[in-house]
């Protein structure tokens, strides 16, 4: 069984690590002041990588944490991708000048589908995250505040054919409930597009929803409630899930 790499989240809102239930704005959990000091202590415990998402950001439709992400990629050797308002060329260039290695856009990938490739081109495809957040079968917008007309497998197999290979994907429903993740639904995804290098977000509660996902056969995960919630121990979720 191959490893699955594990991704932290942390999520900002004022520049604090906060987590949403099912995106919902005012169930904001403020978990930690100082976003830096989380970030040093998922790398010292041995992670490699953290997503970063800007919900200021995704709400305003534009980038707003800026700063938190620049003292992150200065002050640690993590693998940074950000996500949260990126919505022009001038966002995504300060984006990856502040330092992450990848950035996620889902909202643009709807609304300015040209401009997401545009990207994809530019940046090439290693750099690109496709946001995949799903509600009822429908890509949800803007920091989940809207719904979209786009089915999930239609969304998928457009940009996948483009040249997409990184799709991170939230069943929305899950996220923040620590309900478990929506393995059949990764499970799919994989199965119809076995190229694609999947990230599984959301609903994930214990040890056991992520080895249920390796087993499955998903390349990777994003998860954070459980975490700040000491669902999980981290030294022991290292050591069963990153053996070959």
């Amino acid at each position: 069984m191959k490893p699955i790499e594990l991704i932290p989240a942390i999520d900002l809102i004022d520049g604090k690590c906060v987590r949403l239930t099912k995106g919902d704005y005012a169930s904001q959990k403020v978990y930690a002041d100082d976003p830096v000091k989380m970030a040093l202590r998922f790398e010292k415990l041995g992670f490699k990588r953290l997503h970063l998402v800007d919900l200021d950001g995704a709400k305003s439709r534009h980038v707003v944490n800026l700063p938190v992400l620049r003292r992150i990629c200065e002050q640690t050797s993590l693998t940074v991708d950000f996500g949260g308002g990126v919505k022009t060329d001038e966002d995504i260039r300060q984006v990856l000048e502040a330092g992450a290695a990848m950035v996620t856009a889902g909202s643009i990938a709807v609304t300015k589908p040209e401009l997401f490739m545009q990207w994809l081109e530019q940046y090439g495809p290693e750099r690109m995250i496709l946001g995949a957040d799903v509600r009822q079968g429908k890509v949800s917008i803007n920091g989940w505040l809207e719904d979209s007309h786009e089915s999930l497998p239609d969304f998928l197999e457009r940009y996948i054919k483009a040249g997409t290979r990184y799709v991170l994907c939230t069943e929305i429903s899950r996220d923040g409930t620590l309900g478990g993740p929506a393995t059949d639904l990764y499970r799919n995804v994989m199965q119809a597009h076995p190229q694609c290098y999947l990230i599984a977000s959301g609903g994930v509660s214990c040890l056991e929803d992520i080895i249920d996902l390796q087993e499955a056969g998903i390349p990777a995960v994003v998860f954070g409630k459980a975490i700040y919630e000491g669902r999980i121990d981290l030294e022991e979720l290292l050591e069963r899930t990153q053996k070959n």
